[in-house]
């Protein structure tokens, strides 16, 4: 299972699952990271957190502990 914390700048994944439950899960799903969406990689921080993503036509920042709930699939 590759989670989107795993990815690399420039990679493009398509979102397989959002686990987890409670806040987080729904704060997740309300950025628009829904299964079926593109993510691309734009930029990683340089300790790593956060990753900066474009999904669904805007950029966002996600925090890498976050990043772990979403599986992914593709870019390889």
């Amino acid at each position: 299972m590759r989670t989107l914390d795993m990815i690399g700048c420039g990679e493009t994944v398509r979102v397989v699952a959002v686990h987890g439950g409670g806040p987080l899960r729904r704060r997740i799903l309300d950025m628009g990271i829904t299964k079926g969406s593109d993510i691309k990689v734009e930029n990683v921080a340089p300790l790593g957190d956060p990753i900066e993503i474009i999904v669904r036509g805007y950029k966002l920042s996600i925090r890498k502990g976050d990043a772990v709930s979403i599986e992914v699939a593709g870019g390889e």
